[in-house]
């Protein structure tokens, strides 16, 4: 069985940068794009990026682009987020996730595989 496993969130102050890590672990997954996701205390789970595994073009929120960079290595099976200029707004959950189809999507509903989260947290 597949997994998705984040890492590298923490506490930081406002302007510095984390780098979250997403690694596919077990059974091959077919996946067409790899998304980050995040979700603050009592607001709705948010889209932040997306990524086509073939070729690599890349989808921000207005809200981080500029600031979050996304990539993959598909060698190591492993997506990244490189958050920069980080605000205390940007504190939350975030979550990696995998989509099968071949179209882009920033729906959280339309992701088929999702990690268990890190935790992001921007001191003021």
């Amino acid at each position: 069985q597949v997994q998705l496993v984040e890492s590298g969130g923490g506490l930081v102050q406002a302007g510095g940068s984390l780098r979250l890590s997403c690694a596919a672990s077990g059974r091959s997954f077919s996946s067409s794009f790899m998304g980050w996701f995040r979700q603050a205390p009592g607001k709705e789970r948010d889209f932040v990026a997306a990524i086509r595994l073939s070729g690599g073009s890349t989808y921000y929120a207005g809200s981080v682009k500029g600031r979050f960079t996304i990539s993959r290595d598909n060698a190591k099976n492993t997506v990244y987020l490189q958050m920069n200029s980080l605000k205390p707004e940007d504190t939350a959950v975030y979550n990696c996730a995998a989509r099968s189809r071949y179209t882009y999507s920033d729906r959280d509903y339309e992701y088929d595989l999702w990690g268990r989260g890190t935790q992001v947290t921007v001191s003021s």
